[in-house]
């Protein structure tokens, strides 16, 4: 029993450490955020890809219809899950794993700072909700695009940068729901971002 245990975490481990977050610059310098201290968000999920799927139309009547099969109603409460998600646990884990990566604060976001003059607009590209069914698992990945202007003006991108591969896990593979899952990708993606900000600005 112990040892199956010991086997499961290894696998957790390395499924975690296996993909390595990358980044590109796609428009801008990094050093044109210096001396920028707040930022409001604005959360894109147009055009999602999902997996093995044309669309996420496709995916969400695929699995409403697998739901519904087992249970009349599991549909449409999947499908309502699957947009609160958004708002209720990506958002709120990106804000929260970005602004605890700042001793003092001093760099913020949020989505209603009422003194922020520019935008970061996250636009989700990719996303993959991984699964947990037994010692068998695979992190959740997203792919989004980041892209930085004033709010006065949007037409011009001051910076813009692409990140691929953000996995998100539970610890101890405690990630069950596809929700929490995917919401440690945007904690993970939240990280990585600030770190790149601290080094690179």
């Amino acid at each position: 029993m112990i040892r199956k245990q010991v086997s499961a975490i290894l696998i957790i481990l390395c499924t975690t450490f296996v993909f390595a977050q990358k980044s590109k610059v796609k428009e801008g310098d990094w050093k044109n955020l210096k001396g920028i201290l707040k930022y409001n968000l604005v959360f894109d999920y147009s055009n999602l890809e999902i997996p093995k799927y044309d669309n996420e139309d496709a995916f969400l009547k695929d699995k409403m219809q697998k739901r519904e099969e087992n249970e009349a109603g599991d549909g449409e409460r999947f499908k309502k899950s699957w947009f609160d998600d958004r708002e209720n646990r990506y958002e709120p884990k990106f804000i929260e794993s970005f602004n605890k990566r700042w001793d003092n604060n001093e760099i913020e976001v949020g989505k209603d700072l009422a003194d922020a003059e520019y935008i970061i607009k996250i636009h989700t590209t990719f996303m993959y909700a991984g699964y947990h069914v037994g010692v068998m698992r695979q992190n959740s990945k997203i792919d989004a695009i980041l892209t930085i202007y004033k709010i006065d003006n949007p037409e011009v991108v001051l910076f813009e940068v692409n990140y691929t591969k953000a996995e998100g896990n539970g610890a101890f593979g405690n990630d069950y729901n596809s929700g929490y899952r995917i919401s440690e990708a945007y904690a993970k993606l939240a990280k990585t971002f600030a770190a790149d900000l601290k080094k690179k600005i």
